[in-house]
């Protein structure tokens, strides 16, 4: 018989706010099962095994990434739009450290089918449209966007540029700017 209370999303909650806490790798359902004071075989009748676990709360940071992205882009157009954007990823990123490393966890073709990441891709091509990019240019642009919002919040957050100056939110100003610059002025092939 379940436990009132557990459903498959307070898991799913649950297992995001570990994951904040410890970190995505470490979470399991053994470590769940404990936070809920609970045997792991009574866990398994709401999430299959871990991988399942991760999975939702892949889908979960998916969700909210998408949602904080549509409520920052709306009114907005080029850069501002630009840096909005940017700035849902690098504040998530920060605010919820093992949520945004769920985000990138591999999902299965059909998980990945039901998830937000089709949204993400749809808002970034929005973005893109106000700096007039063709194909194969727009999806280069998408790559390039994607690598270094990615690249340069998973540096920050792993405290890489704690130690020296400018402060870290100049340098990201900076490099939207420059981001800005370079799609306004995007090279021939």
């Amino acid at each position: 018989m379940a436990r009132a209370g557990v459903t498959p999303e307070r898991l799913t909650r649950a297992g995001a706010e570990l994951a904040d806490e410890v970190g995505f790798e470490q979470v399991t359902v053994s470590e769940l099962a404990r936070r809920f004071d609970v045997k792991v075989a009574s866990l398994y009748s709401h999430v299959k095994s871990s991988h399942d676990l991760k999975t939702r709360i892949a889908l979960l940071a998916l969700e909210e990434l998408a949602d904080r992205g549509a409520a920052a882009l709306a009114g907005r157009a080029g850069k501002d739009a630009l840096a909005a954007f940017a700035d849902v990823y690098r504040d998530y990123a920060l605010e919820h450290p093992g949520r945004y490393t769920a985000a990138r966890y591999r999902l299965d073709p059909e998980a990945a089918a039901a998830s937000a990441g089709a949204r993400h891709a749809q808002m970034m091509r929005a973005i893109l449209r106000g700096y007039d990019l063709t194909e194969p240019d727009d999806t280069h642009a998408v790559r390039l966007l994607g690598s270094v919002f990615h690249g340069y919040v998973s540096l920050e957050a792993a405290g890489s540029f704690s130690h020296s100056a400018p402060d870290p939110r100049e340098s990201w100003t900076r490099i939207v700017d420059a981001l800005d610059a370079l799609l306004r002025n995007w090279p021939a092939a």
